[in-house]
């Protein structure tokens, strides 16, 4: 895509901070080698920059090095959705390996690099790195999962326990990434925010505040200070409907 531009110099996979949650995890030092000749110098995106657009053919896979992006996924009735969130760590492209076609604009949210992964080159070397493609499944799976437990969220939680279990995966994410876990920076808006948990702009604003009063977090912009884990984990994994009086009332 136009403006994309590339560095030359970046951390191969075998010292790449992020290594643990990506391909090269318990690859030894040659079969990373390996992987290095096929991945070209990492992309950089400025904010608002496409990384790929929606029904574009696939060719490979991203890692985010750093920064952040969001998928938009425009349906058949026109509707915008935002399908993903991606942070350092997260792979790019999963959804679109069996239709070999991009599922949504991917738009960096702030200044972004990225690793790519051409896919055919990629395939080959799992055929002959059996490590490899186990990470690769792995990460699959991974994905599958965190989507399955996104659409359960949608369909069975209140607003405030939706705003809690996101949070608090997002918690874990950055976690896993070696950063604060109670404080950070969540780069979509709340209107964003609310596209991807199915909740309108305003019903997002009264939730936080909601939280807020609690003493559960607190909120400046996009700083997001988590105060009390236990309690956001508690009310997270509530049922967040109303319990029926045992009269039938």
């Amino acid at each position: 895509m136009n403006g994309q531009t590339r560095n030359a110099s970046f951390a191969s996979c075998s010292t790449c901070f992020l290594g643990a949650l990506c391909l090269a995890h318990g690859l030894t030092h040659q079969e990373s080698a390996q992987l290095d000749a096929i991945i070209p110098a990492p992309l950089r995106l400025e904010k608002g920059q496409l990384l790929v657009r929606q029904n574009d053919s696939f060719t490979s896979l991203f890692a985010v090095r750093s920064g952040s992006l969001k998928q938009v996924t425009v349906t058949d009735c026109a509707e915008m959705l935002v399908t993903a969130l991606c942070l350092p760590g997260d792979m790019v492209g999963f959804d679109a390996i069996g239709s070999e076609r991009i599922a949504g604009d991917v738009v960096a949210l702030e200044t972004t690099t990225l690793c790519e992964f051409p896919f055919a080159e990629l395939d080959a070397l799992c055929g002959r790195l059996p490590g490899l493609r186990r990470r690769l499944m792995a990460n699959l799976s991974q994905a599958m999962h965190e989507e399955r437990q996104r659409l359960h969220l949608l369909l069975s939680k209140k607003a405030e326990v939706r705003l809690a279990c996101f949070l608090l995966a997002v918690s874990e994410r950055f976690r896993q990434r070696g950063f604060s876990s109670r404080h950070f920076r969540l780069p979509i808006s709340r209107s964003e925010m609310g596209n991807y948990l199915g909740l309108t702009h305003e019903t997002v604003g009264r939730t936080l505040t909601a939280l807020q009063a609690n003493r559960l977090l607190s909120v400046r912009g996009r700083d997001y200070h988590l105060l009390d884990l236990e309690r956001l984990a508690l009310l997270a994994e509530s049922t967040g409907r109303r319990q029926r009086r045992s009269d039938g009332a």
